[in-house]
């Protein structure tokens, strides 16, 4: 009964969350981020101004609620990897699916949602903070990637190490292709175009990204 108790809790927790965020994010479209109070979306949501904050400390995260997933998305692909699959083909696989599905995350979230961030300063700040913490993250999860060497010479040296900022380099390449390929889908978006002309567009541009940098990585990342 304790089990099934917290369970409930967890759901209830889960439901008054997305009911929180589903208001905010309604008149933050509506009206605007800036514009929007604390407390018109509690009374939207019929919730407590307390209870808003306690669930979203951030007002930027009443919009991004999805922000934990979207800063964990390149790091959890590395990690998730197949065997003997590299980072890159990871990646690449990954954002194909993304396209594909047409996920929000990837940044198909539809045009009223990318107007209200591009509308305001204070969403768009956040926006490229989130994309700065999903490099980190990506980062991160490189360097537990064994580190490329360099083939051996014909001199018989012995081969080179990866310097010590080679993760940090290729999660910098590798999330500013993400980037890029993210503001496409907001830009083809906010142009009026539907998700399925989207995709068809951004697919082979990404095609085209990820050759460069198969091309420009070291083997361990490429």
């Amino acid at each position: 009964m304790g089990t099934e108790s917290m369970g409930l809790r967890e759901s209830k927790k889960q439901e008054t969350r997305q009911l929180i965020s589903d208001h905010a994010t309604r008149l933050f479209m509506e009206q605007g981020f800036e514009q929007t109070t604390i407390a018109e979306i509690a009374t939207a949501a019929r919730v407590a101004k307390k209870t808003v904050t306690n669930y979203f400390p951030r007002k930027e995260d009443l919009a991004l609620d999805h922000h934990e997933a979207f800063t964990a998305t390149l790091a959890r692909a590395v990690a998730d990897r197949a065997a003997g699959e590299s980072p890159l083909a990871a990646l690449r696989r990954e954002f194909t699916a993304a396209v594909e599905t047409c996920d929000p995350v990837a940044g198909f979230a539809g045009p009223e949602f990318a107007r209200m961030i591009a509308e305001s300063p204070t969403l768009s700040a956040r926006l490229r903070e989130l994309h700065d913490l999903r490099e980190e993250a990506l980062a991160e999860a490189l360097a537990t990637v064994a580190p490329a060497q360099a083939p051996a010479q014909a001199t018989a040296q012995p081969p080179a190490q990866a310097p010590a900022i080679a993760p940090r380099a290729a999660a910098a390449l590798l999330g500013a292709a993400h980037r890029l390929l993210f503001q496409r889908i907001q830009e083809l978006t906010l142009a009026g175009e539907p998700n399925a002309r989207i995709a068809a567009v951004v697919a082979p541009e990404a095609t085209y990204l990820f050759d460069l940098l198969e091309a420009g990585l070291p083997a361990g990342e490429s």
